[in-house]
């Protein structure tokens, strides 16, 4: 069973099996398989330090971004008691599906069950848990893993580091969705299993925990560019006096909340653009393949520009989804050029090639770029991983000093343009009102 196979079991049967965290009443629509849906992704999950283990007993619960009525916000990774002895913390997870991205909620249970193959680190490494154990009704904490650096010391702890490297998904562009276009990691049999085994829901400190998480503000990825306030705290009572001192100050506004809805509409060309960096610096994509993805990109992104000038800002919900189908459609090509025969070995000029869908993933991320400068940037692009295909077709596969250096010529243009797009006036506005 492949991963949008499972998700689409899941978008039916996770409503009643796997209870959501309590919401304020603003967001209590938040919820899978009962008719809403997201069509934007979660950004990129940020990277953190985990906090000192604060005592005995305690399991580290992994942060997360929740949707509330301000669009997406931080939910920071934190030590949490387990209910009872021999139970697990299981993530939850975002899973994109038919357009849309849907939530999984987390739940507590005797095995790990499966959260979508996302690594969300320190022992979470997309599949199963191995930042400790229980034995005997007590917790043991691997060393490899959990950080001791504060004020207690435990004595139940052994290390492994294998059981972590062998169970980590890697996740190069900290993806925090499953399915095309995020993670691909379909369930195993045993994931599928202990995914429908016996679950308890996140206890009241989580849920408290979330709740407080969004109403401040600073946790808004719209305010944060991705980049939460508070990342991971000790225990929840930690961030909670922080939260609470953030929120009188300066609450979430009517303004906070229309443009939190119409946050990073780029995410999903940014990932795109930031594959294709990866297959070229990796060498599983040829100059050649890389050009076609990026024409395709190109267009997609023209497209996306020419629908919000005409719509004030933003898509309709049909145009978001034509989108959505096209991305699919570009997902599975750039999947499959970096999976067929045709490799190259990794050289200076296809890492500069790669640098520049890099910078210009970042554009998009930041809003320092719109669609329209990325369309404009990619086709450039396209014109010089052709040309250098071209070259090396005829010449047998290396480019003549002369052509190394038009090439690099080409390129320092291309890398100009990109500069001169993330510095001028024109970058991302939410528009005010969020089409559904």
């Amino acid at each position: 069973m492949n991963v949008t196979q499972h998700l689409r079991r899941l978008l039916i049967a996770a409503a009643v099996a796997v209870p959501l965290f309590a919401l304020p009443a603003a967001q209590a629509q938040i919820s899978i398989g009962i008719g809403f849906h997201i069509g934007i992704a979660p950004p990129a999950l940020p990277v953190y330090v985990q906090p000192a283990i604060p005592g005995d007993g305690y399991i580290w619960t992994p942060g997360y971004w929740a949707y509330g009525d301000a669009g997406y916000f931080w939910v920071p990774g934190t030590w949490i008691m387990a209910p009872q002895p021999g139970y697990l913390w299981t993530p939850g997870y975002w899973g994109f599906e038919g357009g849309y991205y849907g939530w999984h909620g987390g739940y507590w249970g005797t095995h790990i069950g499966y959260y979508g193959g996302i690594n969300y680190g320190f022992g979470y490494g997309g599949v199963g848990f191995y930042g400790g154990e229980w034995r005997g009704g007590h917790f043991f904490y691997n060393g490899a893993v959990a950080n001791f650096g504060g004020g207690w010391h435990p004595t139940n702890v052994y290390v492994n580091r294998e059981v972590v490297v062998n169970n980590t998904i890697i996740n190069n562009n900290h993806y925090a969705f499953a399915g095309p276009g995020g993670v691909n990691h379909p369930p195993s049999p045993q994931e599928q299993q202990f995914s429908g085994g016996p679950h308890i829901q996140p206890t009241s400190a989580q849920m408290q925990h979330q709740n407080i998480a969004a109403q401040d503000r600073s946790q808004l990825a719209s305010v944060n560019n991705g980049r939460p306030a508070t990342m991971a705290a000790a225990n929840p009572g930690a961030y909670h006096q922080v939260a609470q001192q953030r929120i009188a100050s300066q609450p979430i506004s009517a303004a906070d909340r229309s443009a939190g809805k119409s946050y990073n509409p780029n995410n999903r060309e940014a990932n795109q653009d930031q594959r294709i960096s990866n297959g070229l610096r990796s060498g599983q994509m040829t100059s050649g393949e890389a050009a076609r993805a990026d024409r395709t990109q190109s267009n997609i992104d023209s497209q996306v520009h020419n629908d919000r000038v005409a719509n004030g800002g933003t898509l309709t919900n049909q145009e978001r989804q034509q989108v959505n189908g096209e991305q699919n459609a570009a997902s599975r090509q750039i999947y499959n050029e970096k999976h067929n025969a045709n490799t190259v070995a990794p050289n200076e000029v296809d890492n500069r090639e790669a640098n520049q869908q890099q910078r210009t993933a970042q554009g998009l991320r930041s809003g320092q770029e719109t669609s329209g400068e990325a369309a404009r940037t990619n086709a450039n692009q396209a014109a010089v991983d052709q040309q250098v295909h071209n070259e090396r077709t005829a010449n047998g596969g290396a480019l003549t000093n002369q052509q190394h250096q038009q090439v690099n010529k080409e390129q320092n243009k291309n890398s100009q343009q990109i500069y001169n797009q993330k510095h001028n006036n024109n970058t991302y506005k939410a528009p005010k009102e969020h089409k559904q």
